[in-house]
């Protein structure tokens, strides 16, 4: 539990996106009233914490198109910094948000992205609050607004930029926000897909997902496309997954999963066989991993367990009704999955081939995020709060 106590959640779903945690003392089961602080955010946001050592980022925005970073004391909750830009009031999905795309932190620097139909703007801050560089990569034409969430890897900002119109991937340099490379893309409907990093014979590839490109494999050093699965049938929303040394993606439309592929990663162009699901898959949250075993929380609270060894990946070990709706992603905490429900009601069950429900527990907030793990607490982000519960036992404090 001591390295669970100091690690950081330096991006969406923590380290690499997995959304794994060691944490032990975290209830299965909790009232409102056990959580060490509860703060009012000022605006509205579907992003998730990310944390490092003690300090938190998280964003917001208000109607009037403001977008907040604010940083917050990671014990206590209390402001440390915070600073605003101003954009178009553009128009939004019903389950978008101004401040829907999670920050990246690498330890020096905190990186944010905004947009409008204009703007893609990536700003860079200190940890304590000046803003270091940003920049503008141009208009963002979509459906349904902007949520692109950036990750950082080997001094070098990623940001996908996959829209309904010409796309690229395109990578920052950390310290000036200069252009180290950008690869363009093929493009059909914006993607919504945080990339992560895989290691394929001993290299790192960057893996990008896409409607138009399905899963691709990019050589960090250079964005050139090494290999990709090919075109996905529909909106990609959900991140790629790393199982059982095989790629997952999903795909849907109209609130539903529809399409899962599988793929080894290559050192080339070329792919092995692909493997294939239709049925129960999530469209906006993000499948969770636990050794072999996929767990796949869909919108509409089923939730499936698939065993990602076995040739047909449409049979389920188990496949349960938890109840609820859901956009944010699920996470892993000491052997259990922490799901926020669009209600506002947290869902914990068991990541294992035994299906155990331990119910739910209040939020107080309606929620589109995931859940952030760091210090020994767990932070939940609501619509315009943001929620501490501390596990038991837990050394640190303030």
């Amino acid at each position: 539990a001591s390295s669970a106590l100091a690690e950081n959640w330096p991006r969406f779903r923590g380290e690499n996106g997995v959304g794994h945690s060691d944490l032990q003392g975290v209830p299965t089961n909790w009232t409102k009233d056990d959580y060490e602080w509860v703060l009012e955010l000022p605006g509205k946001g579907h992003s998730c914490p990310v944390v490092w050592g003690k300090q938190l980022f998280v964003t917001c925005g208000k109607e009037d198109g403001t977008r907040t970073t604010l940083c917050l004391d990671a014990i206590t909750g209390k402001t440390i910094w915070q600073d605003s830009i101003q954009l178009e009031a553009s128009h939004l999905h019903k389950k978008n948000s101004y401040a829907s795309g999670t920050p990246c932190v690498d330890g020096e620097r905190v990186y944010v992205t905004f947009g409008d139909d204009q703007h893609y703007t990536i700003l860079a801050y200190s940890l304590s609050g000046e803003r270091l560089w940003s920049k503008d990569l141009g208009a963002f034409t979509s459906q349904h607004g902007f949520g692109i969430s950036p990750i950082v890897h080997n001094g070098k900002v990623i940001l996908p930029d996959d829209q309904m119109g010409p796309s690229k991937v395109e990578a920052l340099d950390v310290k000036t926000g200069n252009s180290v490379w950008s690869h363009e893309r093929k493009f059909r409907r914006t993607s919504y897909a945080t990339p992560l990093i895989a290691q394929v014979d001993g290299k790192d590839q960057i893996v990008c997902l896409s409607g138009a490109v399905g899963l691709a494999g990019l050589d960090p050093e250079t964005g050139n496309e090494i290999w990709s699965s090919g075109e996905m049938p529909m909106r990609t929303v959900g991140s790629p997954v790393m199982v059982a040394g095989k790629l997952v993606a999903t795909c849907g439309s109209g609130g539903r999963g529809k399409y899962l592929v599988a793929v080894e990663p290559a050192a080339t162009s070329e792919l092995g066989e692909h493997q294939e699901r239709t049925q129960n898959l999530p469209y906006v949250p993000t499948p969770i991993a636990n050794g072999n075993y996929l767990y796949l929380w869909c919108d509409d609270g089923i939730v499936c367990c698939v065993d990602m060894t076995q040739p047909d990946l449409t049979k389920n070990v188990w496949r349960e009704r938890v109840g609820g709706n859901y956009s944010g992603s699920p996470v892993l905490i000491n052997g259990k999955i922490y799901c926020i429900s669009e209600e506002g009601e947290i869902a914990v069950i068991d990541a294992s081939p035994t299906f155990k429900d331990y119910g739910k527990s209040p939020l107080g907030d309606q929620s589109y995020a995931t859940p952030a793990v760091a210090n020994g607490r767990v932070y939940f982000r609501g619509f315009n709060t943001l929620a501490c519960l501390k596990a038991h036992g837990s050394a640190l404090s303030e």
